[in-house]
């Protein structure tokens, strides 16, 4: 469902004036590191209005639909994954920061610990899906068809040697399907929201070196505009890139 938000008819503020944009975001890291950005931006002349959503759909579709002029949640594979499956002309802006993912389990210490067959629970987002399966194939515990990008598949998978069985939920479901499952690849915001730490409870966890960088994300018709090269100069600072090293301790770390 859409925001009922009164469309803004013009950005262009007078001098002196603030700019009114809207960004979205997701609950958790997201939302916490985007109240850091709003002083800074405000220093700059742009009055930062913060729109919280529950899931990774609804923020794209705000965005195409201009109830939003930028959104703060996905990396550019994501993105980029959305946009060729509809008409949405939405781009990158700028690159966040990087949030290695982490497969966690109240069951077992470690991912040798899991005995064959077991079920593991993954995105079920072609994206974000192939993140788990990228690095379980980077520990040598299944094998990918050469030459996956970052869209793997279950259906990619060649070699399952455990014969482990995946199971494809939306990503805001998994930190809750823990008790159910063996282990579950759970996105950083999720994790943090369901009391988990994203540096110490992974029993496998992503490197800082991926192409899973988070990112701004625009209207392709206004990424050249003035207050887009503001609002990347208000999250680039050194404010908030020392909010994100102090708070979140290596779960987040700046790309910029």
């Amino acid at each position: 469902m859409f925001l009922s938000l009164a469309v803004v008819a013009a950005f262009i503020a007078p001098a002196g004036a603030q700019q009114f944009i809207r960004i979205g975001v997701t609950g958790g890291p997201g939302a916490q590191i985007i109240e850091q950005v709003v002083p800074e931006a405000k220093k700059l002349g742009l009055d930062l209005k913060i729109i919280e959503f529950s899931d990774y759909i609804i923020p794209n579709q705000a965005l195409a639909g201009k109830e939003i002029e930028a959104n703060s949640f996905q990396h550019e594979p994501y993105l980029k994954n959305q946009v060729a499956k509809t008409s949405w002309k939405l781009v990158k802006l700028a690159e966040t920061m990087t949030a290695p993912l982490g497969v966690y389990s109240k069951k077992y210490k470690t991912f040798a610990e899991i005995p064959d067959g077991a079920s593991v629970a993954i995105q079920n987002d072609p994206t974000n899906g192939s993140r788990p399966l990228r690095l379980l194939h980077d520990n040598n515990i299944i094998k990918l068809r050469d030459g996956v990008g970052v869209t793997a598949g279950v259906t990619d998978i060649v070699e399952n040697p455990h014969r482990y069985r995946f199971i494809e939920l939306d990503a805001a479901q998994l930190s809750r399907s823990l008790d159910d499952v063996a282990a579950a690849s759970i996105n950083n915001n999720y994790a943090v929201q369901a009391g988990l730490d994203p540096v110490k409870d992974p029993i496998l966890r992503e490197g800082p070196n991926s192409p899973w960088v988070n990112i701004i994300a625009v209207r392709e018709e206004d990424k050249d505009k003035p207050w887009a090269a503001l609002l990347v100069k208000a999250f680039h600072t050194q404010s908030v890139k020392d909010y994100v090293l102090r708070e979140f301790k290596g779960s987040l770390i700046p790309a910029w």
